[in-house]
């Protein structure tokens, strides 16, 4: 059972990101700059016990984990979640659609990054089943609707979609890169802390007079909830599976996110999933189950070849 922990934790981690859509619809009066840094923020108050931990590693971290750092804090802390946020904001917070579409983009990003710069071996029968997961990854989100059917809101929508498909599917490379140097709590810790700060300089040096925004009450308490499930935890808990697994297979079961979304989707709107959806759930769900069968049998045989 233990084995499987890391996928476990991938899965979770995808399937709170799935509901982050629908947390964010009360926020959408706030800056997307602002909601990032007060959310980061508040999680890098709970994680000063473990920058405490770890002070000596962080003082001798060497110059290309702190490039993985500075990297996954910026790109996939800021811009990332920045673009995510935007994007969002075009289709009214509602449509999940466009959510959705950033996990269908991610592993063309971070399959070929980790390539090149983790150099992990990708086997043809991998590439055929990241290719079958990512059709069924296609078909669970858009179904049998073209993409000519979109309105301008719903294209810049994706452009922004894309941007953050980019920046997060680059940060999961970076990420396991990071890995190689520092635990993944501490990982956690310094994005959180690293993005908390670029936000608070990119408002002040830009746009400083958002800090005098008003948060209602209800905001308050829905920015709690984000960083108590889809943010911070949701982080940590994928973190703890990116240390324990490639980063290629690590997006590729971020494939879950929609599948989760669409199925949440259908439950909220009442609206019943399509054919097309339903065999794209079946062929992204095959894909990943003989995708954590085949990785659990190489690692054993691993660990069989070095006893």
């Amino acid at each position: 059972m233990k084995k499987y922990l890391p996928y476990l934790a991938i899965i979770v981690a995808a399937l709170l990101w799935s509901v982050d859509a629908f947390l964010r619809q009360s926020l959408y009066s706030l800056s997307p700059l602002l909601i990032i840094t007060i959310e980061h923020g508040i999680g890098s108050l709970l994680f000063i016990p473990i920058l405490n931990k770890y002070w000596v590693k962080i003082k001798i971290l060497k110059q290309t984990g702190w490039v993985s750092v500075l990297w996954i804090s910026f790109l996939g802390g800021i811009c990332g979640t920045y673009f995510y946020t935007k994007a969002l904001g075009y289709v009214g917070y509602i449509d999940l659609s466009i959510v959705v579409l950033l996990q269908k983009f991610q592993p063309l990003f971070a399959v070929s990054l980790a390539a090149i710069i983790l150099k992990e071996k990708l086997s043809k029968r991998y590439l055929v089943l990241a290719l079958f997961a990512m059709i069924g990854g296609y078909l669970v989100t858009f179904g049998n609707n073209p993409i000519s059917v979109w309105d301008n809101n719903t294209l810049i929508a994706a452009l922004f979609a894309l941007l953050a498909a980019f920046c997060w599917g680059s940060s999961t490379v970076l990420g396991k890169q990071a890995l190689i140097y520092l635990p993944y709590s501490l990982v956690t810790a310094l994005r959180l802390v690293i993005t908390t700060i670029t936000g608070i300089v990119i408002i002040l040096f830009s746009d400083w007079s958002i800090i005098y925004s008003h948060i209602s009450y209800p905001q308050w308490k829905m920015l709690l909830l984000i960083v108590f499930s889809t943010g911070t935890v949701a982080l940590f808990i994928y973190y703890y599976g990116l240390n324990r697994l490639p980063a290629s297979h690590t997006t590729l079961f971020e494939l879950f996110w929609p599948l989760s979304a669409v199925v949440i989707d259908w439950i909220i709107k009442g609206e019943p999933l399509s054919f097309s959806q339903l065999l794209g759930a079946v062929i992204l769900l095959t894909s990943m189950t003989i995708l954590t069968q085949e990785n659990s049998n190489e690692r054993s045989q691993s660990k069989r070849s070095q006893s």
